[in-house]
């Protein structure tokens, strides 16, 4: 155990149609990663399911009453782990969202994140993609603390929109966790290039958990399950199949990088700020 920081496990699942098995094999992995010293493991963004908008509501269901849910807190409390668990569509009354749930090592839910930023692009001649025809957008940013560290959670394509990471970051988070699944357009492009702008920007941690790649399905993830350090530098990554990423986030780093390159005390606020509006 690190004195100073965290030893995490991203789990890059191979997700196929049959989400009792999808599931069977996330737990397997949570069990895994506490046995290889993990002490808060993160699973991919719609771990439970193909991601597709036709999918969604077929395999939805409610939070934290649902079968994924259940078996989320059942594995974190068993292994006695934090569990990030990815994402699941989630339903919500007569609305839908994509959901990341978070399990401390009791099996308490410690947290829930609603996909702020719907996935809506049209790439021509390579993709178009509309969750907004399906998916209700989540409305907070979500933050959690476990053994006394701050960590921000998004999901995706919450990743491309600087303010709200800035915004964990100011909350005093030391990690974001980002759960995604970028396709293979944006993939090669942006998923390695906003980590490491993230992380440099805001000198803190970042972790992207992707889904294995699957050619047979209509939405191919670009899978590379990503940890970025607070210097901007990529310290591991995955290649498209499915595997574990266990890397010691270290947060000495952290105040190292803040100390010597002090851009949160020269921020010019008296000129401009990022802040939350209030409702």
């Amino acid at each position: 155990m690190l004195k100073r920081g965290l030893k995490i496990a991203l789990v890059q699942l191979a997700v196929g149609p049959d989400k009792a098995k999808n599931i069977a094999e996330a737990v397997k992995q949570i069990h895994k990663a506490k046995k290889k010293g993990a002490q808060l493991v993160a699973l991919p963004e719609c771990f439970n399911s193909p991601y597709g908008t036709k999918y969604f509501n077929e395999y939805a269901e409610e939070v934290p009453s649902g079968e994924t849910s259940k078996a989320l807190s059942k594995a974190a409390a068993e292994a006695g782990i934090c569990v990030v668990g990815g994402t699941m569509p989630e339903r919500s009354g007569n609305k839908l969202y994509n959901t990341c749930t978070v399990w401390d090592g009791s099996g308490k839910l410690l947290a829930r994140h609603r996909k702020m930023h719907l996935f809506d692009i049209d790439i021509p001649n390579k993709i178009t993609f509309m969750e907004s025809e399906v998916l209700s957008a989540g409305d907070e940013l979500t933050t959690f603390e476990y053994q006394d560290i701050k960590i921000g959670v998004g999901v995706c394509y919450d990743l491309r929109f600087y303010e709200s990471a800035h915004l964990m970051a100011k909350q005093g988070c030391s990690i974001l966790i980002y759960p995604a699944a970028f396709n293979m357009t944006t993939g090669p492009r942006h998923w390695e290039l906003l980590a490491r702008a993230r992380a440099n920007d805001l000198q803190l941690w970042v972790a992207l958990v992707s889904p294995a790649r699957d050619e047979n399905f209509s939405y191919v993830a670009w899978g590379h399950t990503t940890v970025v350090d607070p210097w901007g530098s990529v310290v591991q990554q995955l290649d498209e199949k499915p595997g574990v990423l266990i890397a010691d986030i270290d947060l000495k780093v952290v105040e190292e990088v803040r100390s010597q390159i002090p851009i949160r005390s020269q921020r010019r606020t008296d000129i401009y700020d990022t802040i939350i509006k209030t409702k």
